[in-house]
């Protein structure tokens, strides 16, 4: 097992309240236990999307396209500091001023590691120029792309099994940046 299988995870229930610990490898095992977790959207200034295909080596949809990048906050941690983290090992990227724009709960088995995905996702997006330096580590990151969001929605409509399963209600909260979110409530910048 990995050490970042090892890490700990926070459970929390459907409306988000932290209920437990445990393991990120114990969270994604069979029948699946709802934790917290992010998914980062890097959006150019002309409104393209970054996508990265996940690397061969994942232990959850390996080779999948989905957004630059996501992981899981230890449990307390700040989302902002979980997710600068992240775009620093998986991209060399990193701090970003965040901004989270819903949430997306879902669930998913992946038939190839019958690892299972139940997540209770924070979106972030941040602004970021496609021609900045960007530097993927390979043991994350198979390749990268930058792609308009219009062009995704059809290509997830045409070939879902080209995408990770949480990547289309990923794409709906930076398209609709409310949804998910208590009623009214505003775009909450999570510092950086």
């Amino acid at each position: 097992m990995s050490v970042r299988e090892s890490h700990l995870v926070e459970l929390v229930d459907v409306t988000g309240n932290a209920v437990g610990e445990a393991s990120v490898a114990d969270s994604h095992r069979s029948p699946g236990r709802l934790h917290r977790a992010f998914s980062v959207l890097l959006v150019a200034p002309d409104g393209r999307i970054l996508l990265q295909q996940r690397a061969a080596v994942k232990t959850r949809f390996p080779l999948r396209w989905a957004n630059a990048c996501c992981g899981h906050p230890l449990p307390g941690q700040p989302l902002a500091e979980a997710a600068n983290r992240r775009l620093g090992e998986e991209l060399g990227v990193a701090p970003l001023e965040l901004t989270e724009v819903g949430v997306h709960l879902y669930q998913a088995a992946d038939p190839d590691t019958g690892r299972i995905e139940h997540e209770y996702d924070h979106v972030l997006r941040a602004t970021y120029a496609p021609d900045a330096p960007i530097s993927p580590d390979p043991t994350e990151v198979a390749d990268l792309r930058w792609i308009a969001p219009d062009d995704l929605l059809t290509d997830l409509e045409r070939e879902p099994q080209r995408y990770a399963p949480w990547l289309a209600g990923v794409l709906d909260r930076l398209l609709h940046p409310t949804t998910g979110l208590p009623a009214q409530a505003p775009e909450r910048p999570v510092g950086r």
